[in-house]
């Protein structure tokens, strides 16, 4: 009988050994030809751009200050770093439940009948059970718990990252605004007195009534493009309150002249994205709790071994009651094996390895949309490099037209709609190359961020 059972649990060990194999990281991924060609850019395996330190990243101290200060007291962060908490202690849980569970309940009744000496009858049991792990039903539990901890710290990693970049975009976009009202400012101040210039002209007929209502028109248009920019900074501002959590006030801050961000771009092979990029990570923790969810499917089909006993101290031997009282001592193993459960056991395998399956798609996607993130913010750096360099001709251009412009019109050899145009179209240049400024500086932001830039 002791073979036949021996042999009984042997052959379930050994149709069961792949509930014990760890998780392999899936093959056939889509790694090849992941970024497109691109120039200027360097794609040889070594440190990429993401792996700098946000401090290496981002020299401006005024913007370090607020990184520090958002990595702080950012809620969604707080609330990323709670989570991870949570699953350390569901890990400590996990691995405790792999020793004997101790339990003490004591008792005690007072019976008395007729009359007579009341009787008093005690227990003080000490009672333990433990669950044998023999096909795998903890320890897959216990795997899936870790590789949650891990995707639970891969995506509070992404909350950072993602706080970093925004904080970053954030602050660039308000240098750019300052720079656009103090154009849009300097433009104002000029036209002004031009105006005046030409009432005076006016007065003792040397200007036309035209001119001079064209050029007021245009002023009133300046007039609101300024004030939409002072309503898109004010607006900025309270935006970057909100998210380093703090109310709403003046940020300090530089200048965009002033900023210096990486200018060899590396952004290493798509290989490095599997490790460096947070949500790629927390993708594939997902796909491994998956895994560790089937196995523990598998493994209901398989006996469980309890073992349970009981030690303490009574007083009520039988029918007797002694004092003092004696030891008590009980155990018992039981295996119990499932034979026929109404097909649940089939269908909640057949549901975890369909869990399984969409883990997987999820992590391709999730690999591709890495992919494609990086692929947009290399172009975009290349595209505002590019645009930066043609809008800054163009302005040298539009200063020279303009000069000819106010000289031909001092010698009455042009009109004065002549001169509002060229000045129109320098003024627009000049607020262009600013936006280029910080579309290259927010491209080479969102590729830090693609890369897994601002992790710890």
């Amino acid at each position: 009988m002791k073979k036949t059972i021996y042999m009984i649990i042997f052959t379930a060990l050994l149709s069961s050994c792949h509930i014990y194999r760890n998780y392999q990281r899936p093959e056939r991924l889509p790694m090849d030809s992941l970024y497109r060609e691109t120039e200027n850019i360097h794609t040889e395996d070594s440190m990429t751009l993401g792996d700098l330190p946000w401090q290496e990243m981002f020299r401006d101290t005024l913007l370090q200050n607020l990184i520090r200060y958002g990595l702080k007291n950012n809620t969604d962060l707080q609330t990323a770093l709670l989570r991870v908490d949570q699953a350390k202690a569901q890990l400590k849980a996990a691995r405790l439940s792999f020793l004997p569970s101790l339990t003490l309940s004591p008792q005690g009744t007072l019976t008395r009948t007729d009359g007579n000496k009341a009787v008093k009858t005690y227990e003080l049991p000490i009672q333990a059970s433990w669950e044998i792990d023999l096909f795998g039903n903890l320890r897959n539990a216990k795997k899936g718990v870790q590789v949650s901890l891990l995707g639970q710290q891969a995506y509070q990693q992404a909350i950072r990252s993602e706080l970093i970049a925004t904080i970053a975009n954030d602050y660039y976009s308000l240098l750019m605004l300052d720079e656009q009202i103090f154009i849009s400012q300097a433009t104002l101040e000029i036209w002004k007195e031009q105006i005046r210039t030409m009432e005076s002209m006016l007065r003792v007929g040397e200007e036309t009534e035209n001119a001079v209502t064209q050029a007021r028109a245009s002023l009133y248009e300046l007039e609101a493009t300024h004030n939409d920019l002072l309503r898109q900074q004010r607006e900025t501002e309270n935006t970057l309150c909100t998210l380093l959590g703090m109310t709403s006030r003046s940020i300090p801050r530089s200048s965009l002249a002033e900023q210096v961000l990486p200018e060899k771009i590396n952004v290493g092979i798509p290989l490095q994205l599997l490790s460096r990029r947070p949500d790629v990570v927390q993708a594939e923790m997902a796909l491994a709790s998956a895994y560790y969810t089937t196995n523990q499917a598998r493994s209901a089909f398989y006996p469980n071994l309890t073992l349970t006993g009981s030690a303490g101290w009574t007083n009520s031997l039988g029918q007797a009651v002694t004092n003092p009282g004696g030891w008590i001592l009980s155990a018992i193993g039981s295996l119990t094996q499932p034979i026929f459960n109404r097909g649940k056991l089939i269908s909640n395998l057949r549901v975890s390895k369909d869990e399984e399956q969409i883990a997987l798609l999820d992590y391709k996607q999730t690999l591709l949309n890495a992919g494609q993130e990086v692929n947009d913010a290399l172009y975009a750096t290349e595209s505002a490099q590019r645009s930066l360099e043609s809008h800054r001709k163009q302005c040298k251009e539009l200063e020279r037209t303009v000069q000819t412009s106010e000289a031909l019109y001092r010698t009455g050899n042009a009109t004065y709609l002549e001169v509002l145009t060229a000045r129109q179209s320098l003024l627009n240049a000049r607020l262009n190359v600013t936006s280029d400024q910080f579309t290259r500086c927010q491209s080479i932001i969102n590729l830090y961020n693609a890369l897994g830039g601002g992790c710890e």
